[in-house]
């Protein structure tokens, strides 16, 4: 009877463990949008965190913590054939990020005012649209946020295979 239970347990754990497997494949990163820096109270209208960095296939959440907010895609921050978004004011959105490169979003009615981030899609090819997003104009507050936001990316290390 040992040996049984001790088979059926194996058998068991296989196949949980084979049907858990493409779940662990992707995952899902959660930014907030928020009124307020967590970290630094001073700093207002913010995405938390404002640089995040996936696999191919992996998702965001961009939660609505706060409310007025929403996340969109900015035009020529994306890489070449990824879909553009626009979530609505006050409601959550979740993006699918499969293509490799750099993503830039911004909150619509807060963008002037530096509410901006980045996704970073790791893998190959992943560098092919970082000069063409790096040139798109910013306005207000939010180009003095893309300079920081491209000064911490030059310090970061990627996996581009």
């Amino acid at each position: 009877m040992t040996s049984r239970m001790t088979r059926r347990f194996f058998l068991a754990s296989t196949a949980a463990v084979s049907v858990a497997r493409p779940a662990l494949a992707q995952s899902q990163t959660v930014v907030e949008m928020l009124n307020k820096d967590p970290d630094n109270p001073r700093l207002r209208m913010v995405f938390s965190p404002r640089i995040v960095v996936v696999q191919p296939g992996d998702t965001v959440k961009f939660a609505a913590t706060d409310p007025s907010h929403n996340s969109a895609s900015i035009d020529g921050m994306l890489p070449e054939g990824a879909e553009a978004w626009n979530g609505k004011i006050n409601e959550e959105i979740v993006v699918p990020f499969p293509t490799p490169g750099f993503y830039g979003y911004k909150c619509t009615p807060h963008a002037a005012t530096g509410m901006v981030g980045l996704v970073i899609v790791e893998g190959a090819g992943m560098m092919a649209n970082l000069e063409a997003a790096q040139g798109v104009k910013q306005r207000g507050r939010a180009a003095k946020v893309w300079e920081e936001i491209w000064a911490e990316v030059a310090e970061m290390e990627f996996a581009t295979s």
